[in-house]
């Protein structure tokens, strides 16, 4: 039994969001005592359909009812908890509130290592099939998983399939549609010399049958006040590079040009942006660009959308 495991817990469970990772090691003596292991060594041979559903509830941590990946630990009574619930419920079995102490569930984790499951987004369109323990790493860059909204004006915690965030965008976020691959639009701002950190976006183009996010953010590079375009694609990075664009701003007969491929949203707008993957405008040529008193920002920013051969 693992040091301090026969004490009774007296603190109530919490849930935190401070999480820490724990990679101690025990030997297998320490199973010696948990109902797991009968449980374990039973399975192990011929599963059924109702035997591989009871394997599944056991992989499952009774506090985030999640699946449970190494370290699984056990309290001194076999019950279990994933390391990241561990630290959430101060050391205290969610079950029996005994002291969890460092104790791993190695039968169970060698149990989990003969299973195979479904990807998690299999309802969005993934079929495919992998061994437990392979399962989170694809689902981490499986290309039906959900995306996150686009809108850069806020933080935004929706995620859906590509149609269901244009109707998000529209809808919760009045987003401004617009068909065609080209674009014109002018920017104003009343005291240019106010720049902070700020992200627009200042629409939706449907062209070609796919959706592009047009974004404009006005922010510093070190000391200097600068402005940005640049375009992301709804969809995979795979289908983004299919499509280039190009964008213009200018004025008092000067015009500064930018041609690139549109990132992914899987890409967060502030990776995007701090990337300088676009048309960026230091404050003094944008004024410039303004004419008149250069007291008042007004840009027009044009571009182009077309598929690559």
């Amino acid at each position: 039994m693992a040091p301090g495991g026969g004490g009774i817990c007296k603190e109530m469970i919490e849930s935190r969001l401070t999480f820490a990772d724990y990679d101690m090691v025990t030997s297998s003596a320490d199973l010696r005592g948990s109902p797991l292991r009968k449980a374990a060594t039973g399975l192990c041979g011929k599963l059924g359909s109702s035997s591989i559903n009871d394997v599944h509830e056991l992989l499952e941590c009774p506090v985030c009812v999640n699946f449970m990946y190494p370290p699984i630990y056990q309290c001194p009574n076999g019950h279990t908890v994933c390391s990241k619930c561990k630290t959430r419920v101060h050391n205290c079995c969610p079950t029996c509130r005994n002291e969890l102490g460092n104790i791993r569930c190695l039968a169970l984790e060698k149990v989990a290592e003969s299973l195979e499951l479904p990807c998690g987004y299999q309802i969005l369109g993934c079929h495919d099939i992998f061994p437990y323990y392979s399962k989170l790493k694809h689902e981490k860059n499986c290309r039906y998983r959900p995306y996150n909204c686009p809108y850069a004006g806020a933080e935004c915690s929706i995620t859906g399939d590509i149609p269901f965030i244009v109707i998000h965008l529209n809808n919760d976020h009045k987003v401004d549609m617009h068909d065609g691959c080209t674009f014109n639009h002018r920017y104003v701002k009343s005291n240019p010399h106010e720049v902070e950190n700020a992200t627009w976006m200042l629409t939706v183009f449907n062209c070609f049958g796919r959706q592009f996010c047009l974004h404009f953010e006005a922010f510093h590079i070190g000391m200097a006040p600068v402005y940005m375009a640049f375009l992301r694609f709804m969809g995979d990075e795979d289908e983004a590079r299919q499509f280039s664009y190009s964008l213009e701003v200018g004025g008092s007969g000067r015009k500064l040009m930018w041609q690139g491929v549109p990132r992914s949203i899987r890409d967060s707008h502030r990776k995007v942006r701090d990337s300088q993957d676009g048309l960026i405008i230091k404050r003094k040529l944008a004024l410039f660009f303004s004419g008149g008193d250069r007291q008042e920002l007004k840009l027009k920013v044009a571009g182009r959308i077309w598929k690559e051969q």
